[in-house]
């Protein structure tokens, strides 16, 4: 069987995974440094997508390293088709998290009236790329994924 560069198994995939986790442990770490997050329904669902999207990283991760020491890569077609599941809907819902908090933090700095604070809002500006980096992450190794699904 082939070895496809980022599917389940290979150290281009943990590279990915721990790229998701990082990316999305800093965009919280930058939301959290906003105080006045929980005002805004687009800032929580950012946090709360962030915060399921690093243990299913960080645990895909620990499949990938155990995967990749032991020899033994993981080709079983149900527990690539769920993997590839799981991706794809944590790639759209951070997605769609990073766009709606990119937004409202576009419009709180260009409305007339104060709304944020100029530097609470570059921060929240700043979490929203880099969750937007979590999201291209997860949908490339999705997308690798589904390459070794199609081959099993």
């Amino acid at each position: 069987m082939e070895e496809f560069a980022g599917a389940m198994g290979t150290s281009a995939s943990l590279v990915l995974r721990l790229g998701q986790a990082f990316f999305s442990s800093a965009s919280l770490f930058f939301m959290c440094w906003n105080n006045e997050f929980f005002r805004y329904s687009a800032f929580c669902f950012l946090m709360a997508v962030m915060s399921i999207v690093i243990p299913w990283s960080l645990g895909l991760a620990l499949v990938d390293a155990c995967s990749i020491f032991l020899k033994c890569p993981i080709r079983r077609r149900e527990v690539v088709s769920f993997i590839v599941r799981g991706d794809w809907v944590l790639s759209f819902m951070s997605l769609g998290a990073a766009c709606s908090a990119a937004s409202v933090t576009d419009y709180m700095k260009n409305h007339r009236t104060y709304l944020c604070n100029p530097t609470l809002c570059d921060r929240s500006q700043l979490s929203a790329a880099i969750a937007l980096l979590s999201c291209f992450l997860s949908l490339a190794s999705s997308i690798f994924n589904l390459w070794l699904l199609h081959s099993l």
